[in-house]
C-alpha cells in the first residue's frame, strides 16, 4: 500500500477513510469520494488507482465542472459520423479510451443533467451508446467519482438524479476538512516544507511553535491545497531561515485566527468588528504598557500590521 503514504495524517476520521480505502482498492466497487475542495480528493483517488488490480491499465481524470453542456456526451461516449453538425467522422469517447481502465469523475455533482441517465445506464451495465448509434459499446470501466457539495440537496433541488448517486454512493468515503484535524497540521507542514526544500533545491527552512501554533489554530478554508502552496512559498522564500508568524501571508493576521482560538460565537444581533478590533488593540497594548512588538505577538500579526491599524483607526496611544 505504498501508494497512500502521500496521504498524511493521524486523525480519527482520516485513519478510518484511510482503512477504508485501502480494502476496497483491489475491487472494482464504485467509490464517491466527498470533502471540500482542497481536501485531497484526486489524490486519493490517484491511490486507488495505483494500488487496484487496474494499475497497469488506462487511467484519466475528467473534471465534469469543465465539460461544456452542449458536446459532454460526445465527449464521454464518443459519436458517429453525421449524428449532429460537424460530425464529420466517428470518434471515440473518453470512456472508450480506457476500456479495462478506471475513470476519475471528479466534481461529478457538476455532471449536465441531460447527461446523468446515460451515465447511469452506463455504471449499471457497462452499455456505452455513442451519439446517433443504436448498438452499445460494452466497456469495463471502473468508476470513482468526487463532489465537493452536498448531493443530496442537489436530488432536492432537482440537479441531481438520485437513482445515479445510489449507483455511485456503493462506498463512499469521506475526507474531513483540514480544520478538523488539527493534530495533523504540523506533520503536513513539516512534510511540504521538506518536499519543496528537495524540489526547488534550497535550504530547509523551519517553523517556529508559534508558527505551527499559528497554523492549528487557523481556519484553512482552502484545506490542505492552501496548506501546500503556502509551504511553497515560504520553503523558497525563507529558505534556510526560520519561519515566524510575521513571516506568513495577511490572511494569518485577521480574525479568523483569532476566533478560532478562543471559541468566539457571534452574538445573534451582531457586533462592529472595527469596534472589537480597536478594542482588542487597546487591551494588548495596555497589558504590554505600550510595546508594540509585545502587543502584536499577543494579537497574532505583525508590528507592521498593529501600526497600520493604529493608523487607520486614528487610534491616540502614546
Amino acid at each position: 500500500m505504498q501508494h497512500f503514504k502521500t496521504l498524511i495524517g493521524n486523525n480519527p476520521a482520516f485513519e478510518s477513510v484511510l482503512r477504508s480505502a485501502k480494502v476496497v482498492a483491489a475491487t472494482d466497487v464504485t467509490v464517491l469520494i466527498k470533502g471540500e475542495t482542497g481536501t485531497g480528493k484526486e489524490v486519493l483517488a490517484t491511490a486507488l488507482q495505483k494500488e487496484s488490480n487496474r494499475s497497469n491499465k488506462p487511467f484519466i481524470t475528467i473534471n465534469c465542472a469543465a465539460l461544456p453542456e452542449g458536446i459532454a456526451e460526445s465527449e464521454l461516449f464518443g459519436h458517429r459520423k453525421g449524428a449532429f453538425t460537424g460530425a464529420v467522422g466517428n470518434k471515440a469517447g473518453l470512456f472508450q479510451s480506457v476500456d479495462g481502465g478506471t475513470v476519475f469523475l471528479d466534481e461529478i455533482n457538476s455532471l449536465p443533467l441531460s447527461i446523468q441517465a446515460k451515465l447511469l445506464r452506463f455504471l449499471e451495465s457497462g452499455e456505452c451508446f455513442p451519439v446517433g448509434e443504436t448498438t452499445p459499446d460494452i466497456l469495463d470501466v471502473r468508476i470513482i467519482a468526487a463532489t465537493n457539495t452536498d448531493l443530496n440537496q442537489q436530488i432536492e433541488e432537482g440537479t441531481f438524479r438520485q437513482d445515479l448517486y445510489f449507483r455511485l454512493n456503493v462506498v463512499p468515503l469521506e475526507i474531513p476538512a483540514l480544520r478538523e484535524r488539527k493534530d495533523d497540521i504540523e506533520q503536513l507542514a513539516e512534510y511540504f516544507i521538506s518536499h519543496f526544500s528537495e524540489r526547488h533545491t534550497v535550504a530547509r527552512a523551519k517553523f517556529s511553535k508559534l508558527t505551527i501554533k499559528k497554523f492549528r489554530t487557523y481556519a484553512w478554508p482552502g484545506n490542505i491545497r492552501e496548506l501546500r502552496n503556502v509551504c511553497e512559498r515560504l520553503a523558497i522564500l525563507l529558505a534556510g531561515m526560520t519561519i515566524e508568524p510575521e513571516n506568513l501571508p495577511h490572511e494569518f493576521s485577521g480574525l479568523e485566527t483569532v476566533t478560532e482560538a478562543k471559541g468566539f460565537s457571534l452574538p445573534d444581533t451582531g457586533f462592529s468588528l472595527d469596534d472589537l478590533e480597536v478594542d482588542l488593540i487597546h487591551q494588548a497594548l495596555t497589558k504590554t504598557k505600550g510595546n508594540r512588538s509585545k502587543s502584536a505577538r499577543m494579537l497574532g500579526i505583525s508590528r507592521d500590521t498593529l501600526l497600520y491599524r493604529i493608523q487607520k483607526y486614528g487610534l491616540a496611544i502614546q
